[in-house]
């Protein structure tokens, strides 16, 4: 068979990022040209044509499958054959029957044969119906289905076939999975497979592979850039299996990896500890290895916690306790409710207990399923410690602030940030200082507070003498419109003024990046342990030796020598202290408020962990919902074996949605979708990216951007500007998506909408809302058209409004001096917790009115304003006034021009709540 080099042909990252909607998409196409040679009226040069498209398209399709177990490799010399013989009703029928398992999933839960006889004797319908029936019949009970890749240096098909075979006689009824066999032929080959096959769970690295493929790799330059071919060919066969698992590892750490070793096994193991499962000497026979394989699936397939709520629920019981809707006993006794029970069915009141009832778990001191549970989270999401939080990220949060501020610490934080961390700092009494993100006035949102700024504040504590007060910095990964940091920088710059500054992410919106090898280097435990082994390796330390020669001589008191260069920690002071908060529930599968708690703290176990147990106990239930606890459990289970191919679809699904409206004429007249340059100031796109899709080239530098910029953006949130319906973002959600299409989204800001593609979304739904933003397109067309002219004037005039006169997004004022540090007039902290029970004292607040302009009046007399409680407008949500905060010209001005319907804190009748005048 020619194997072209069809994969190099494709220079996008489509290929990576849609690879499971390419390969079932191009099956299609074949499938439905084949059909065509069996049409009477086709001429002979459009046959030749048909002929020569579906060659190409072959192609492409032996090099996709290369990668998969099905179909097999035989089964695609089958196809080969019977094109190239021109047996086009076999192919046909071949095909269909390919791409009907591919779509059902059939292919999971029974072998497919596609040798002559089976085709001949199968008609395409029969077939149709038969794969159908297959999926309908499918149930829970079903095995589940995974690939193992086995790497060698395989000469021929016969060979991969042989090998292929030899695992698949091992499998037995009785086991608990069911696997095919993917086979590849060299290093790079392995590391493209993992990339696109999803299904992959396990692989066999075996002996005396090559390095290169013969396949072309530009879509993956970005995943291969540390295999350097002169040191690899410097390495034995076995230094070359030990950093192709490395690599597998750093691209998916779920997979688990097993090496057949020709060297003696002994100093294999001591080479390669830590990062396969297992090793095996070459011998005859794979039954240990198959059995191992099995045994590690069903380590990651546990979930400790859900099977035991399961197990209690089967078991009978006398209830002499609380909660008489355990066993749903009050539901059944009732003539009322009943309606109650079949709504949400027996199993969530029969698994409902309490961990004082004695059968489960506590989550308040876990030391059996629970404990397990959380320690198998920890190792799917990269951290030291996680922790089950079952009242969502705004406790989790509490929890870590609790656990390490002290009263009078000083905090950077976000002001953009969730307002649980504003409340925090008033809980924990922490001196608050705000860092401003950049404003994107033009769309009424905030960007991510810059790399520069925070350095800056941090060299002001510096020379204030006040730096050890500093004690956490607070930012958002990703924001709520999708700004994603550049963690591992970001750390690493602030470590080298203060290496003992300890961070947390708020990363509600951002747990699925775990699951991604793109998105994982900008989450804070993958940082974390990027960064930990870079401090510990030689190589870093002779070269800080040289960074510090390099800078001897600069002025310490210039901030350019701090701000415009890369800084590098001393790796002998720096320590790692890390925490990120997830909201599981929001973009994983979790019940309502489950999320998790991730810790990579060097010291968390000789310092934090007392003080983060109580702070646990504080804000934990004693009464958690075990069904959430049990949902955190099972989605655990779920991401670490199909993860990476949900985030993948989910990815998949922006890009399509993006594609669409960025390419449809009438969806582009009122619609534009915000890309990187409209997010992202230039000053923060080192890579020059403005937009990560063109039309001419594809999805071509996205990765560019992810290697280099400060920010880059979440391709799965899709922030549409509305303005020129003429209609705000507001209305749009509520009186077009919601009451005439039931499309649920929950943020807008003045003029755009935020649709957010996650693990659920299919094409389908992407499909829907295209057509209704296609409706609301077509019926503003219609309105225009039916205008007056004063209502055309009026239309034009709004749409004005929504696109050119958006009212400038204030900075942070500064807190008033009566709470602000004595005798530190250059650092910004405040005293928000002080503040804030002031401003609940009637004798020490008054209210001033916006519309009578007696606030403008008070400002022009010379009275310095200081608000008494927080003011925040929903949309866009962050607290544009704190408590202790001087009231600006411009936060009034700005309040005055929203139009929107909340603002929290904000008593129209009353005015702004603010001190008195001393």
């Amino acid at each position: 068979m020619n194997r072209a080099n069809d994969l190099g042909t494709n220079t996008s990252i489509d290929f990576f990022h849609r690879f499971s909607h390419i390969r079932v998409d191009t099956w299609g196409k074949v499938k439905e040209l084949s059909k065509f040679y069996e049409q009477p009226w086709l001429s002979e040069s459009r046959v030749r044509a048909v002929h020569r498209t579906i060659g190409k398209l072959l192609k492409q399709l032996v090099a996709i499958e290369e990668y998969t177990a099905f179909p097999s490799k035989s089964d695609m010399e089958y196809l080969w054959s019977v094109f190239q013989c021109e047996d086009y009703a076999s192919l046909n029928r071949a095909v269909h029957r390919i791409e009907r398992a591919l779509l059902t999933d059939s292919y999971r839960s029974r072998h497919l044969k596609l040798n002559i006889q089976d085709i001949s004797a199968l008609r395409v319908e029969d077939e149709q119906e038969a794969a159908e029936s297959q999926w309908s019949k499918r149930s829970t009970t079903d095995r589940p289905y995974f690939e193992l890749q086995v790497i060698d240096n395989f000469k021929s098909i016969h060979e991969e076939e042989s090998l292929r075979s030899a695992f698949l006689e091992l499998r037995h009824p009785e086991d608990e999975f069911v696997y095919d066999v993917a086979t590849v032929k060299s290093f790079e080959d392995s590391l493209i497979g993992v990339l696109i096959n999803p299904n992959i769970q396990a692989c066999v690295i075996r002996y005396g592979f090559p390095l290169r493929s013969v396949h072309g790799y530009d879509v993956f330059r970005h995943y291969l850039l540390d295999v350097d071919e002169s040191r690899m060919n410097r390495m034995t066969e076995l230094e070359r299996s030990i950093e192709l698992g490395l690599l597998i590892k750093k691209i998916r750490p779920e997979i688990d990896l097993f090496l057949m070793s020709g060297v003696a096994v002994e100093k294999s193991a001591s080479l390669a500890t830590g990062h396969f499962e297992r090793i095996f000497y070459r011998e005859p026979g794979y039954l240990e290895c198959h059995q191992s394989i099995l045994r590690s699936i069903h380590s990651r397939y546990q979930t400790p916690f859900f099977s035991a709520l399961k197990k209690y629920s089967r078991r009978p019981t006398g209830v002499f306790h609380a909660l008489p809707i355990s066993r749903g006993m009050s539901i059944r006794r009732s003539h009322w409710i009943k309606d109650f029970s079949d709504f949400y069915g027996d199993n969530i009141f029969m698994a409902e207990t309490s961990a004082t009832s004695g059968g489960l778990d506590s989550l308040l001191q876990p030391t059996g399923p629970l404990k397990e549970a959380q320690a198998k989270a920890a190792r799917a999401y990269g951290s030291k410690e996680t922790y089950f939080v079952t009242n969502g990220t705004s406790t989790a949060n509490k929890i870590v602030l609790q656990a390490l501020i002290e009263p009078g610490d000083v905090v950077l934080v976000d002001r953009d940030c969730h307002k649980s961390h504003h409340y925090g700092m008033v809980l924990m009494g922490a001196r608050t200082a705000y860092l401003d993100a950049y404003p994107l006035d033009e769309f009424s949102m905030y960007g991510a507070v810059p790399l520069r700024s925070i350095k800056q504040k941090l060299l002001e504590y510096e020379r204030a003498g006040r730096l050890d007060e500093v004690r956490l910095l607070i930012l958002t990964n990703c924001t709520f419109d999708g700004m994603i940091y550049n963690v591992y920088d970001f750390m690493e710059q602030c470590l080298a003024i203060k290496p003992d500054l300890i961070f947390l992410w708020d990363e509600a919106w951002f747990g699925f990046a775990c699951f991604n090898p793109l998105y994982r280097t900008r989450t804070g435990m993958a940082a974390a342990r990027a960064l930990k082994r870079k401090y510990q390796s030689p190589d870093y330390a002779k070269r800080y030796a040289a960074y510090c020669e390099e800078r001897a001589g600069l002025d310490l008191e210039d901030d350019a020598s701090w701000l415009d260069h890369k800084l590098l920690p001393d790796p002998d002071k720096v320590r790692l202290r890390v925490y990120s908060t997830q909201s599981t529930h929001k973009t994983l599968t979790s019940m309502r408020q489950g999320s998790m708690i991730h810790v990579y703290d060097q010291d968390f176990r000789h310092r934090s962990k007392a003080a983060f147990d109580e702070a646990y106990m504080t804000h934990t239930s004693t009464s958690p919902n075990y069904q959430i606890l049990s949902s955190l459990d099972a989605g655990r289970r779920q991401v670490e074996l199909e993860g990476y191919e949900l985030v993948h679809k989910q990815i998949a699904a922006a890009m399509t949605l993006r594609e669409q409206i960025y390419n449809n004429k009438r969806l582009s007249k009122y619609f534009r979708v915000l890309v990187s340059k409209d997010l992202v100031p230039a000053a923060y796109r080192l890579s020059g990216v403005e937009s990560y899709y063109e039309a001419d080239t594809g999805w071509s530098r996205m990765e560019d951007a992810w290697m280099a910029d400060e920010f880059v953006i979440d391709l799965s949130r899709i922030t549409l500007h509305v303005g020129r319906t003429g209609v705000d973002g507001d209305t749009f959600k509520n009186e077009y998506l919601m009451d005439q299409f039931g499309i649920q989204i929950n943020k807008t800001s003045r003029n755009t909408v935020l649709f957010m593609t996650h693990i659920g979304t299919n094409r389908s739904s992407v499909t829907f809302l295209l057509e209704v933003l296609e409706k609301i397109a077509e019926d503003i067309d219609q309105k225009i058209e039916d205008y007056s002219k004063p209502e055309r004037k009026l239309f034009e005039s709004r749409v004005r409004e929504l696109t050119e006169e958006q009212p400038p997004l204030p900075d942070f004022s500064s807190f008033h001096e009566d709470f602000r540090q004595p005798g530190s007039p250059q650092t910004s902290d405040g005293d928000i917790r002080t503040a804030y029970f002031k401003g609940f004292k009637e004798e020490l607040c008054e209210y001033i009115r916006f519309d009578n302009g007696d606030v403008f009046r008070e400002l022009e007399g010379g009275r310095e304003l200081v608000s008494a409680g927080f003011v925040t407008p929903y949309p866009p949500g962050f607290p544009v006034l704190v408590p202790g905060q001087t009231v600006s010209r411009e936060i009034i001005e700005f309040l005055m021009v929203l139009d929107v319907k909340e603002i929290h804190g904000y008593r129209a009748e009353l005015g702004l709540r603010v001190f008195k005048q001393r």
